[in-house]
């Protein structure tokens, strides 16, 4: 690994600002990577590690996620690159202000399981275009996926502008080490928090994308039939094994019941089969589906409802990992399934008495990555977005702020820093240089030394007029 980070480091030395048309080139050839052929054994792939996923979840989240943010990317680059004229303070002119937009270097990323061509290749878009060369370390949860990927990214770019590193977990921290000239982590916060630690040794600045428990607030004046679609879908997707699923729901008391039976609806509408249904995938690893089940044992334990979103009746496979959507009722902070990010389809329910303690219930916790509000009162609305603090929102569904290009992503607090998609990536991955051009009629030469009583007024004047 140090002899590869080395190779690219000269090998950007050589060429510290590439042209708009290498980068363009590097992202055309990226986008190659993603054509039929790779996209069918990526999902065949992607299937395989995982158990079963549907190849219609991984090309709307991970195929198609990727083409739309590279293809944004070319279409703006120009912009993005392009020098900004900035405003200069009067007692300066004429000098003027720019801001030069420069790559950082080399970019390291260590990309996770739960989407493992997505959150690899979305970060090297913003990476790529903003003339950076990079290193990938996929997870080794999904070894497939991750040996392919290694294969055909050498297949389209030099080692020296990209290149992709395999291995454990020991791998990881050894890469999380090395002195990028920036790194992203995506993952847990526990994990998150070891790679902060490891990359301060070398000053390396960090994207950190973590999770923690994202809420779904339901107002009093929304849609139950229509917020329990969207939260069934968003929960289920991958069996909510994504970082930004809604982890709980806040509900007005009186309309606690009447989610449970929507919620009950959209599953069997959605998936009318649990067990070996092609459309629904399974738990990652047997370590993490025994994570999930010991979540569900220790809420019931401890005086929670659980209740299974199966067909009465269907015989469970455990070596399939099908894990049943199971809604918790009746919980309590002193659960684990209330403390831990669950990243599987279980959806605790929380009653609320009024607006105003749902917002409290979100703001005595860790600040979350993602928050979900359901309803129709513009005021109800306003109070939430004003009145908390999340890595980003979206309002009557789940999960759509993340494919927005144009809208930054990332967390806050324990759920994360940083954050890229679009130009917020560009800009991530840039040194936005400032830059102030001195004019030859600069009047600064009247404040050199030695000081007079001339330089008195001056200041007098300055002092006025700044």
């Amino acid at each position: 690994m140090q002899e590869i980070l080395q190779r690219q480091q000269q090998a950007f030395r050589s060429d510290m600002n590439p042209s708009r048309e290498v980068r363009l080139d590097r992202l055309a050839r990226l986008e190659r990577l993603l054509d039929e052929e790779a996209e069918r054994e990526f999902a065949d792939l992607i299937a395989q590690d995982f158990g079963n996923r549907s190849r219609v979840e991984t090309v709307l989240a991970e195929t198609i996620f990727t083409r739309t943010a590279i293809r944004q990317a070319r279409r703006h680059l120009k912009a993005w690159m392009k020098p900004r004229r900035m405003p200069t303070a009067l007692i300066y002119l004429p000098g003027r202000s720019r801001v030069l937009r420069q790559p950082l270097g080399v970019v390291g990323i260590i990309s996770p399981w739960n989407y493992p061509l997505q959150l690899a290749l979305a970060p090297l878009v913003g990476a790529l275009a903003a003339g950076n060369r990079a290193m990938l370390k996929p997870s080794e949860l999904t070894p497939r996926v991750a040996a392919a990927l290694q294969r055909r990214i050498a297949e389209v770019f030099t080692e020296d502008e990209v290149a992709v590193v395999t291995g454990d977990a020991e791998v990881g921290r050894a890469f999380s080490a090395l002195p990028f000239d920036h790194l992203v982590f995506t993952g847990s916060t526990a994990v998150g928090r070891l790679v902060a630690q490891a990359a301060a040794k070398n000053l390396t600045p960090v994207t950190l994308e973590l999770g923690g428990k994202s809420p779904a607030i339901v107002d009093a004046s929304a849609d139950i039939g229509r917020v329990a679609d969207s939260l069934a879908f968003g929960k289920l997707l991958n069996a909510g094994q994504t970082c930004i699923a809604p982890d709980y729901v806040l509900v007005p008391r009186a309309r606690r019941d009447a989610l449970v039976e929507a919620l009950r609806a959209a599953v069997a509408r959605m998936y009318p089969t649990i067990q070996r249904n092609p459309d629904y995938t399974s738990i990652v690893s047997e370590r993490h589906y025994r994570r999930l089940r010991d979540l569900v044992d220790d809420a019931r334990a401890q005086g929670a409802q659980a209740i299974e979103l199966a067909p009465p009746g269907e015989p469970v496979d455990p070596a399939a990992r099908q894990l049943a959507p199971t809604l918790l009722l009746d919980v309590h902070d002193g659960m684990r399934v209330m403390q831990e990010e669950i990243f599987g389809p279980l959806l605790p329910i929380v009653a609320c008495d009024t607006p105003q303690a749902a917002i409290d219930h979100v703001n005595a916790r860790e600040r979350p990555l993602a928050l979900y509000w359901f309803g129709e009162d513009r005021a109800a609305r306003e109070q939430v977005l004003s009145g908390t603090i999340s890595g980003g929102v979206t309002i009557n569904d789940t999960l759509l702020h993340i494919t927005q290009e144009a809208l930054p992503f990332g967390g806050v607090g324990p759920s994360g820093q940083g954050h890229y998609h679009g130009e917020f990536g560009f800009r991530q991955f840039s040194k936005e240089k400032p830059v102030f051009v001195q004019s030859r009629l600069s009047g600064v030469r009247l404040l050199y030394p030695p000081y007079s009583g001339f330089t008195q007024k001056m200041l007098k004047l300055l002092a006025r007029i700044s």
